[in-house]
């Protein structure tokens, strides 16, 4: 039958001590998170997006539950939270949004002379000594919305 020795032992080892041949159900350990502190965890996450898990961690101490960061990122992928990355650069506000489409309505009719005088900057924020760390967020799964004006779109979230 070509089925190595060990096999065969293992099968008749099983049977004589359990009676079957099938695969047995293993023994659950018990769970290191109780569902009142996942429940916790999560409305600690939706006050605030960008905690992270060595916070979560003095969070679940706080609350009697001390628990490992995985077994928290664990807790929150259950509830449907993953962690993502945060966008580099803050979002536009609707303030923002609509003062940009004023100005650009204001001067639409403007020479190519006039633009030519104006100081085009972006804002860039640039650390010479320090950390330009990645931020992390957690946030469910989904479609990214956007707000479209004109031709092309505004990301609201990343």
């Amino acid at each position: 039958m070509k089925v190595p020795k060990n096999t065969v032992a293992s099968f008749i080892f099983k049977w004589k001590k359990f009676g079957t041949t099938k695969t047995l159900l293993r023994a659950d350990h018990a769970a290191k998170l109780t569902n009142r502190g996942r429940r916790a965890l999560v409305r600690e996450v939706s006050k605030n997006l960008m905690v992270t898990l060595t916070e979560l961690q003095s969070f679940s101490v706080e609350m009697g539950e001390p628990s490992r960061g995985t077994t928290i990122s664990a807790a929150l992928h259950q509830s449907g939270l993953y962690g993502k990355v945060a966008r580099p650069k803050p979002l536009l506000s609707k303030r923002h949004m609509t003062a940009l489409l004023e100005f650009a309505k204001r001067h639409l009719k403007d020479s190519q002379t006039m633009r030519n005088k104006i100081l085009w900057s972006d804002e860039t924020k640039i650390e010479l000594f320090g950390l330009n760390a990645k931020h992390h967020v957690w946030r469910k799964p989904g479609p990214i919305p956007t707000v479209m004006h004109g031709g092309g779109s505004i990301m609201l979230w990343g």
